[in-house]
């Protein structure tokens, strides 16, 4: 199946989209001028929508992919916050905006043309939220908060409004500041990557109560790191074998191993990568890493040791100013 990368560089309003051919080589597809300042992006599950967040004049942005990759604006909805996030329900029916400086997550629901709509709902009263993940049930909205060391929990149903769950939240360690989040292919994991304390926390989904505990917590950076910790981005390999987490400041990425339960997490080594890594991602095969840097003028793309999960730089590539968004694509139609 074909491979498309979209990287999304706010500084230049711009989204680089390039194919991702097998031996790991991009080419570039296509250039978009973004009206405004392109930060998150999400594809939809059937790989038809890119939606993207823009600002200052808040708004979900939404995009059709051809046959061929590449984008083509296909309309544009209000958000009530600076998007920090987009996440989307598993059946694409519905996006989820988290505004960090807004302290609100508003829920978008998707029309018949693929289109994000106005928010039908908007969560407010959240402290600092980054990022707003469904989990694999498609019925749990999770909402990693800041400034609150907590998850919010919110159950989701079928006409996409979300209530508060019980219990309402999972806490982390106090000043620990969860973030980004990725769930393990056998849908018992749940991870978290905390931004203030350089961590990422592994949860364990009860198999009775559907409930979701802490069982590790796992230290993410070198034992002689000594700046200030600004970790950012978490993604897992499809098949579930290596978990990544950037921390800007160090401008590495992490390499997690997780045991065959999903159970465990074992740290591998660093990869260092492009300056001040905020977002990366991993292609559909789990053979390739492709990190951007918010202060480096290039995306590099690692190749992914299957035996260790360690990485080798191949090749950067030129795009925007200020890029700090991956998102990777399989063609499907």
């Amino acid at each position: 199946m074909k491979q498309v990368v979209y990287v999304a560089s706010p500084d230049s309003q711009q989204i680089h989209a390039f194919n991702l051919h097998e031996d790991g080589e991009l080419s570039l597809l296509q250039v978009v001028e973004v009206p405004g300042q392109v930060q998150p992006m999400v594809a939809s599950p059937d790989s038809r929508q890119l939606y993207v967040g823009v600002r200052p004049e808040f708004a979900i942005v939404t995009y059709d992919i051809g046959h061929d990759g590449k984008l083509e604006l296909a309309g544009q909805a209000p958000l009530p916050g600076s998007p920090t996030h987009l996440g989307i329900d598993l059946q694409g029916r519905f996006v989820f905006s988290a505004s960090y400086s807004y302290n609100n997550v508003s829920i978008h629901k998707i029309g018949d043309d693929g289109v994000a709509l106005a928010p039908h709902q908007v969560l407010e009263n959240l402290q600092a939220p980054h990022s707003a993940n469904m989990n694999p049930t498609n019925q749990l909205l999770m909402i990693p908060a800041l400034k609150e060391d907590h998850i919010r929990l919110f159950d989701f149903n079928l006409q996409g409004e979300a209530t508060a769950h019980k219990p309402a939240e999972l806490s982390t360690v106090s000043g620990a500041g969860p973030r980004h989040m990725a769930f393990h292919p056998n849908q018992h994991f749940a991870y978290c990557v905390n931004e203030l304390n350089g961590t990422v926390d592994a949860y364990q989904k009860d198999v009775t109560s559907g409930e979701y505990r802490n069982v590790q917590t796992l230290d993410i950076l070198p034992a002689d790191f000594s700046g200030e910790r600004w970790s950012a981005d978490l993604h897992i390999t499809t098949d579930g074998q290596y978990l990544y987490a950037s921390d800007r400041t160090a401008s590495t990425l992490s390499v997690i191993k997780v045991s065959a339960d999903g159970s465990e997490l074992t740290l591998v080594g660093h990869h260092p990568t492009q300056t001040q890594p905020r977002g990366f991602n991993i292609d559909h095969h789990g053979k390739y890493v492709i990190t951007a840097g918010q202060k480096s003028p290039d995306i590099e793309v690692a190749k992914i040791d299957q035996a260790t999960g360690k990485l080798t730089r191949l090749k950067t590539y030129p795009v925007g100013k200020g890029a700090m968004w991956v998102t990777i694509i399989e063609l499907h139609h």
